[in-house]
């Protein structure tokens, strides 16, 4: 399940998993299909897997918000999710839409069918187009936000791996409010980024 994205980043140098080559920060990512597992790779690697079919599938570079998403609170409790953050994509080796959501545990992948989905894809019609395992829609509504991201999946575990890192204690303390704040202005940097404050008080 993605689970080094989940674990704490290395502070040693990242190499190419194909050709050894340093990489720098925000170098390309690619999945393996079959096991669902990330792998660093350097542009000229990752761009020999630019819309191939195989083993190996690129992962996008860029999230994006979707300020015209439709997800009303009745669907979003149909789902019937711990926790108000969580993200969605179309595993083709499961044959089917995956929900997965953030624990100081790491990615908590969740066993509920989701029935509503195709209710969701006729009404937002972006789902549609995601690229199975790589994109997902990535949900934020802590504290009464409402956000909703078309995300490649490696950011999505990202996050996972923020929480996961910086969780302190019940509540979560003050620094992973901060992280999660910042995670979300840094995918959208127009839209209002919530007050640490606020977050405090909600139950990721």
């Amino acid at each position: 399940m993605l689970r080094r994205m989940a674990r704490p980043a290395s502070r040693s140098v990242e190499q190419c998993e194909f050709c050894s080559l340093s990489l720098e920060p925000g170098h390309r990512h690619l999945l393996e299909i079959a096991t669902r597992k990330i792998i660093c790779a350097c542009d000229a690697c990752a761009l020999r897997f630019e819309n191939v079919v195989g083993r190996w599938k690129l992962i996008p570079r860029d999230a994006r918000g979707l300020p015209g998403f439709g997800m009303t609170d009745q669907q979003w409790a149909s789902l019937s999710l711990p926790i108000e953050l969580a993200f969605f994509f179309r595993s083709t080796a499961l044959g089917k839409v995956v929900a997965t959501y953030p624990s100081p545990a790491g990615a908590t992948e969740s066993l509920l069918t989701l029935a509503n989905w195709e209710g969701l894809v006729a009404a937002n019609p972006v789902l549609a187009e995601m690229q199975p395992d790589v994109e997902a829609l990535l949900v934020n509504r802590l504290n009464g936000a409402r956000e909703y991201y078309r995300a490649p999946i490696d950011v999505c575990f990202e996050l996972v791996g923020l929480i996961r890192l910086h969780w302190r204690g019940f509540s979560g303390g003050d620094k992973v409010w901060r992280e999660i704040n910042a995670f979300f202005a840094k995918l959208d940097p127009n839209s209002t980024a919530h007050d640490q404050a606020q977050l405090e008080g909600s139950h990721a």
